[in-house]
Parts: structure tokens; C-alpha cells; sequence
């Protein structure tokens, strides 16, 4: 058995590309489009996964991805699914990643005060969290004593 992806419905894929490929980073590998189906499948994968996706292409489905869901004649609001939990990313910084998602227009559910760990909101209300590669940050402004909004 081996992991091959993550869907999350989106109600705006415009709005869920801004936030998963343009702001947090993530690649694009592939998307299918069904006209029968009336629905857009976006495949995305975080830079460094990107070879892994194309190497593990030759075991059948390439993995590990993020599929966005976008259903075209969806009326829907999903809500907000607590049953469902977060994705996790790795970042290299994570007070620059904060800060620029912040720039953005990205919601900082969680701030990270101990420079070790964040919580963000896409779009359409899905949790993600935000994890320092190797040891955590020393506490810094305005981080260190920023509130949090909501939850994660």
C-alpha cells in the first residue's frame, strides 16, 4: 500500500489556485476536466515532492498530491468540516512563510509563537498547518504575542 493523495472540494478554484499554487506554493503536476462529469480535478504537490510525483508515476498514479475538487454546477457550501482535521507542510522559514502568507491575504489561525508551528486558512476554510524545518525558531515579534483567530 502506498499514499497517493489528499481531495479537498473547493467552491472557487480560482480562489483555491490563488491560495494552494500561488501563495503557499504549491505545483501544479496535472488536471482533468469532464465535461459528462461537470467537474475540473487540479493535482498539486509541494516543490520538493515534485520528483517524487514524476518517479512514482511509473508504480501507476503518481503520489503524494493534493487533488482540488471543483464541481461546476455545485451549489454546495461544504462548511466547515472539523471531522476533518488539517494538511502539514514542512517550510524553511516558518516566520517568512507567515509573513508572506499574511502580505497575501492568508488568515494566521494559530501564530507561531514558539517559531515551531502555524495554522493557516484556505479559502474554503480547510486548516493547514505550518511545521519549521529541524529545530524550532527562537520566539520573535509579532508572533510571540499575537492572539489567534478563530480555530484550526
Amino acid at each position: 500500500m502506498r499514499y497517493l493523495h489528499t481531495m479537498l472540494r473547493v467552491r472557487n478554484l480560482d480562489a483555491a489556485l490563488d491560495f494552494w499554487r500561488d501563495k503557499l506554493g504549491l505545483v501544479e503536476t496535472h488536471r482533468t476536466e469532464s465535461e459528462k462529469g461537470r467537474y475540473t480535478l487540479v493535482f498539486l504537490a509541494a516543490p520538493e515532492d515534485e520528483g517524487d510525483v514524476e518517479a512514482s508515476r511509473a508504480k501507476g498514479r503518481p503520489a503524494p498530491l493534493l487533488e482540488l475538487t471543483y464541481n461546476w454546477d455545485g451549489d454546495e457550501d461544504y462548511a466547515e468540516a472539523r471531522y476533518f482535521g488539517h494538511l502539514a507542510f514542512e517550510v524553511d522559514d516558518i516566520y517568512d512563510t507567515c509573513a508572506r502568507l499574511q502580505a497575501a491575504g492568508v488568515t494566521i489561525l494559530r501564530p507561531p509563537r514558539d517559531g515551531q508551528m502555524a495554522f493557516v486558512r484556505s479559502p474554503d476554510r480547510q486548516s493547514v498547518e505550518l511545521l519549521q524545518k529541524g529545530a524550532a525558531k527562537p520566539p520573535q515579534e509579532p508572533w510571540s504575542t499575537m492572539p489567534n483567530t478563530g480555530h484550526w
